[in-house]
C-alpha cells in the first residue's frame, strides 16, 4: 500500500534575499523530499506566498528570491499530487478568450493543494501562444460540455458581466429517468431562495430502460439547477448520487453543456459540441 503524506506548513520569513526553494527544503516536514519534488509541487500549484496584507497568490517559480515578513506556505498532499490530468478539447480559440469541451472527471478549478488538472491550468500550460487563463463559470466535475476561460483581466470582467447579465445562451443534454412529457416544461422552482429557471424539452425516449433524453435551457445559472429540477419532477439524472438514486453500477453524471451563445461585440458568437460527441440514449 502506498503512504499518502499529507501536510500544511507556513513559514514566516526572517532572512531576505532566500530562494522560495530554500525556504521549501529547510521546513522539518520536508526532510524527506527532494528538491525536485518541491520543485514539481510548486508547479502543481501547492505552494502559496503572501507579501504584507496581500492575499496568498499560488508561487510556482522555485528561485523567487523573499522578503523579510514574507510568508510561505505549502500544502502537501501526495495523492493529489499524483493525479494525472484529464484531456480538453479546444472548440475555439478567440485570443482574448477560448471555449473547451471538458471531460467529465475534470475540475474547473483547483484546491490550494493543487490546480495542475484543472481546465484553466491545462489553458495555461499547453496554449500557444501562453497566456494566463481566468475562470468565468463552472461545470462540476462530473459534468462535461463547454466553459469559456478568458486571457484577459479585461476580457474577463466582460464576459462576467454577460453571465451576471443573463445574455449568455446555454443548453444542456441530460439523459433521465422516466418518461419525461412530450410537452415543453417550463420550471420555476426556487433554489436556495433564489429565482431559478429551467425550459426543458424531451428529445427522445427509451421504453425498454425507461430513460429519457432531454434538453434544457437555462435563464439563470443557480448550483445544481438543472440537477434539483429535473429530480423535482421525478426525472432524475442518470448517474446523479446527489439528487438521484443512482446506484453503484451507474454510469457517470449525464449532463453535458452542449452549446453557449453570445454577442461578441456585434457578432454572434455561437459554439456547441460536435453532434456525434453529445449525449444520446
Amino acid at each position: 500500500m502506498v503512504m499518502v503524506q499529507r501536510f500544511q506548513q507556513m513559514v514566516r520569513i526572517d532572512q531576505p534575499d532566500r530562494k522560495a526553494i530554500d525556504w521549501l527544503a529547510a521546513m522539518p516536514e520536508c526532510r524527506d523530499l527532494s528538491r525536485s519534488e518541491l520543485k514539481a509541487a510548486m508547479q502543481k500549484g501547492a505552494v502559496w506566498h503572501s507579501r504584507g496584507k496581500s492575499q496568498p497568490q499560488r508561487l510556482r517559480r522555485a528561485s523567487r528570491l523573499l522578503n523579510l515578513h514574507d510568508r510561505l506556505y505549502l500544502y502537501f498532499d501526495s495523492s493529489v499530487l499524483a493525479q494525472v490530468p484529464l484531456e480538453p478539447a479546444l472548440i475555439a480559440d478567440e485570443g482574448g478568450y477560448t471555449v473547451w469541451n471538458k471531460p467529465s472527471g475534470m475540475l474547473c478549478q483547483g484546491s490550494k493543494y493543487a490546480d495542475h488538472t484543472t481546465l484553466y491550468r491545462w489553458a495555461e500550460t499547453k496554449l500557444k501562444p501562453e497566456r494566463p487563463a481566468f475562470i468565468i463559470h463552472r461545470l462540476d466535475r462530473a459534468t462535461r460540455g463547454l466553459v469559456l476561460l478568458a486571457h484577459s483581466k479585461q476580457q474577463a470582467r466582460w464576459l462576467t458581466q454577460l453571465f451576471e447579465q443573463r445574455q449568455v445562451t446555454k443548453t444542456y443534454r441530460a439523459v433521465v429517468r422516466g418518461c419525461a412529457p412530450e410537452e415543453p416544461i417550463r420550471c420555476q422552482l426556487p433554489v436556495d431562495g433564489r429565482e431559478a429557471i429551467s425550459n426543458i424539452r424531451r428529445l427522445g425516449h427509451d421504453s425498454e430502460r425507461e430513460l429519457s433524453l432531454v434538453e434544457v435551457g437555462l435563464e439563470t445559472g443557480r448550483k445544481h439547477q438543472i440537477r434539483i429540477h429535473l429530480s423535482s419532477l421525478g426525472f432524475p439524472i442518470l448517474g446523479d448520487r446527489l439528487y438521484g438514486n443512482a446506484g453503484v453500477d451507474d454510469p457517470d453524471l449525464q449532463l453535458q453543456c452542449v452549446y453557449l451563445g453570445f454577442d461578441d461585440s456585434g457578432r454572434s458568437a455561437s459554439y456547441q459540441v460536435p453532434e456525434s460527441q453529445q449525449l444520446q440514449l
